[in-house]
């Protein structure tokens, strides 16, 4: 199974969604090896993370090695991993809408694919401080556990 978080630039919640769910998955002893988990971004075409995530992130158990590791991706620039992809999970149902059309059935909100009805997922980019932008990735946090929590029923 193939999966592919997107967001706006790549940078603060689909990174996140991607570190979070490979972990899961890689600990999992019935799900390593059988989930492949990417990220990109779907608007605008970034070079690194946020610096905001990396503290987010360390609090989470990922050295700032891993975390400065991740580069950003585009889907104009990397095709590939949204042809390939299974599902493709974004946060919002906007996401959507800057897929090429063919991709669309593949698309469910973060929300959605985690089997809550639709929630906007907020933007953490648009917090202010440290403490609004881990307020926000714990509420990410919530929604990729019970994804993963999903995928391990369907996959058994």
């Amino acid at each position: 199974m193939k999966v592919l978080f997107v967001c706006s630039s790549n940078v603060c919640r689909s990174p996140y969604c991607e570190y979070v769910l490979r972990r899961l998955v890689k600990e999992d002893p019935d799900l390593n090896g059988k989930v492949e988990i990417k990220s990109s971004a779907v608007f605008n075409k970034m070079k690194n993370i946020f610096p905001k995530a990396i503290p987010s992130l360390i609090k989470e158990g990922y050295t700032e090695e891993e975390i400065k590791a991740h580069k950003p991706d585009y889907i104009w620039c990397n095709y590939k991993p949204f042809k390939e992809a299974d599902i493709i999970i974004g946060m919002s149902r906007s996401h959507r809408f800057l897929l090429p059309v063919w991709l669309w059935k593949k698309y469910k909100p973060l929300s959605v694919a985690a089997g809550d009805k639709y929630h906007l997922v907020p933007d953490p980019f648009l917090y202010r401080t440290q403490e609004e932008y881990d307020e926000c990735m714990g509420k990410i946090r919530e929604y990729v556990v019970k994804y993963y929590n999903k995928i391990k029923e369907e996959l058994r």
